[in-house]
C-alpha cells in the first residue's frame, strides 16, 4: 500500500469513522475476486460485488466471517454499498450512472449465509484418506515392587 492510499483511506474514514481501516482493504480485496471469478476488469455491478464479498469472507474467515464483519462496523450488505460510495466520493473508486446505495440495500441477511447455511467443505483429496487408526494405549506396567512380593 503507498502512503498516498494509506492517507485517502484515513481521510475517508475521518468523514465516516463507522468502518474499519480493514474494511476497506477487503472491499478492494473482494472486488478484484469478483473480477477475477467473473474474468473481467471491467465494472462490477453492486450485487455482483456483494457476492464476492460473501465468498471471500467464507474462504478467507470460514464461520466466523459474521464476527470479523461486525468488528469491521458491517453489519449488513448495506455497510458494504455505504463502503463502496464512500471510496467513490473519495476517487478510489470508479461507478456508472446506474449505480446506487440501493444496489445493496439488504441483498442477504448475514446470520443466514454465515451462520445457518455455513457449510464446512473439505477438500476431495482429504475426505478420500482413510481415517488413521487410532493408536494403541500402551500396556499398564506392574506396580508392584519385586521387594514387596506377598509372603505365602
Amino acid at each position: 500500500m503507498s502512503v498516498e492510499f494509506d492517507r485517502a483511506i484515513a481521510d475517508v474514514r475521518a468523514r465516516d469513522p463507522r468502518y474499519a481501516r480493514d474494511a476497506y482493504l477487503f472491499v478492494f480485496e473482494a472486488l478484484a475476486h469478483t473480477q477475477r471469478t467473473l474474468s473481467r476488469q471491467k465494472h462490477v455491478t453492486g450485487q455482483e460485488l456483494l457476492e464476492g464479498i460473501r465468498a471471500l469472507a467464507i474462504e478467507q474467515f470460514g464461520f466466523l466471517a459474521r464476527t470479523v464483519f461486525h468488528e469491521w462496523g458491517c453489519r449488513t450488505t448495506t455497510d458494504f454499498g455505504h463502503l463502496v460510495f464512500n471510496l467513490v466520493g473519495a476517487n478510489l473508486m470508479g461507478k456508472q450512472d446506474t449505480d446506487t446505495l440501493d444496489d445493496f440495500r439488504d441483498r442477504y441477511d448475514f446470520a443466514q449465509v454465515f451462520e445457518r447455511d455455513f457449510r464446512l467443505e473439505v477438500p476431495a483429496a482429504v475426505a478420500a484418506e482413510p481415517a488413521a487408526e487410532p493408536e494403541a494405549e500402551p500396556e499398564p506396567e506392574d506396580d508392584a515392587d519385586p521387594d514387596e512380593s506377598e509372603a505365602v
